[in-house]
This record gives C-alpha cells, sequence and structure tokens, in this order.
C-alpha cells in the first residue's frame, strides 16, 4: 500500500460468530482495511453507522429482523459495501444496490483479498496518481528464455492452460508463460483488467458486451464463473 494512502476504515456486520471471526482475521491480515468494530445485527450496525460512517461495509444478507439488503436503504450515505452470503442468489440485488463486491461463504483469504484491493482502488481511483508512469502502460514477461514487453492496451485476454498462462493480444499472438493466472492478476492493473473466470481474466478496454452469462471482449465469447457473476456485474455498474 502507498505510504500517502491511510487504510480504508469498514464495519463487519454477520450474525454468525464463526463468520465474523474469519473476516476479522481477513481484515487484521489486510494493511487496506482497517476494522472498526463488528455487529451482530442490522440495527446495531444502522445505529453505529449513523453516528459514525465508514468507507466499508461487509455485510451479511440474511439476518434476523433486518436483512442487510433493508440496512442498506437506511443509510444517507454509500459505503463501499461488500456483500458476504452463503448463497449466490442476491447476485442480481447486489448489482442494483451497487455494491462493489460479492462473497460466498466460506471466504478463502485469497478471495477476500481481491475484493478488499477493489474497494481500495475504487475508493482512491489509483490509475493515475498510485501507478508509476513508467509502468502504467506496460510490462514484461518472461516467455522462454526472453523478456518480452506486454503493452496492456493491446491485450485481449489472459487465459490459464495447466502449469502456463497464455496471454493473448488482439492480433491473435498467443505469449505463453510459465505461472499461474494469480500471479498475471497480481502484475496487471486491476482497473483496467478483470477476473471473469477462474480461468480466464479480460481486458476492460475490449469488453463490447455481457450476454447471459458470458463476455464479448473483442468479437470473443468468454463464459463468466458463477462465482464471479456478482463481482463482474459490480464491477461493470461502477464503471
Amino acid at each position: 500500500m502507498p505510504p500517502s494512502l491511510p487504510p480504508l476504515s469498514c464495519l463487519i456486520v454477520d450474525d454468525d460468530p464463526f463468520a465474523v471471526q474469519v473476516l476479522e482475521k481477513c481484515v487484521a491480515d489486510t494493511d487496506l482495511l482497517q476494522l472498526a468494530t463488528t455487529c451482530s445485527d442490522a440495527p446495531e450496525a444502522a445505529r453505529y453507522l449513523h453516528a459514525t460512517p465508514v468507507d466499508v461495509l461487509l455485510l451479511d444478507v440474511d439476518m434476523p429482523g433486518m436483512s442487510g439488503l433493508e440496512l442498506l436503504a437506511t443509510l444517507t450515505y454509500q459505503p463501499q459495501v461488500v456483500l458476504v452470503t452463503s448463497s449466490t442468489e442476491y447476485a442480481v440485488e447486489a448489482y442494483a444496490l451497487h455494491a462493489t463486491d460479492y462473497l460466498v461463504k466460506p471466504v478463502s483469504y485469497a478471495r477476500f483479498l481481491r475484493a478488499a484491493q477493489l474497494v481500495f482502488d475504487l475508493h482512491y481511483r489509483v490509475a493515475a496518481s498510485v501507478v508509476p508512469a513508467d509502468t502504467a502502460t506496460a510490462v514484461f514477461v518472461k516467455v522462454e528464455n526472453r523478456l518480452v514487453k506486454v503493452v496492456y492496451e493491446e491485450v485481449r485476454h489472459v487465459e490459464a492452460l495447466g502449469d502456463y498462462v497464455h496471454v493473448v493480444l488482439t492480433t491473435g499472438t498467443r505469449l505463453v508463460v510459465h505461472g499461474t493466472l494469480s500471479d498475471i492478476e497480481n502484475k496487471f492493473p486491476g482497473q483496467q483488467f478483470l477476473r471473469i473466470h477462474r480461468s480466464t481474466i479480460v481486458n476492460l478496454r475490449h469488453l463490447q458486451a455481457i450476454e447471459e452469462n458470458y463476455a464479448v471482449v473483442n468479437g470473443h465469447l468468454f463464459p463468466i464463473g458463477s462465482t464471479y457473476l456478482a463481482s463482474v456485474l459490480a464491477r461493470l455498474h461502477r464503471l
């Protein structure tokens, strides 16, 4: 995290003590976030939020008395919201409520970290101010025994194939890189690239449409994984 940018304050709202413990550990392990407090139900959270605004809500949906979605309707300001639930049925509602991301329990730390990076980047709009100018448009990747310069604008998508990833350019050229898709995800700028499947990252600059569960990128169809659909829709809504 850049030293000039403080962590985002966050509130955990969940009636499941085990889920709260998991989220508290995730926040404690993430420099991008700082825990304000936890609330075990929506009315308690509403009282806290009206007195003490936070940057990010880690919000359970199904809670007795008042749901997480009903809580959002009571707020007079719009924090970034990461819905945390055991069901995928709220994906469309998450999109309508401008949720930044959508995590399905049990939450893994790797998936939580992606959500934290997304809310942090959106909060500070890091596209120009945080990414150094000399690395903002291209990166070098190792292809066999050569370091090859990859211009982000020329990348159509990246796909995982076994122990390798294929960086596919808009020309159709494939650069075969030894490593994992997560390696590329960490190296490529998050404001320009979006993971839509466990094996696929696409370039938002070349995204043309979403058709049902497919992304149309430069005339090509790519399936959107069911666990990624809500976060894809939420991300696109904020562009």
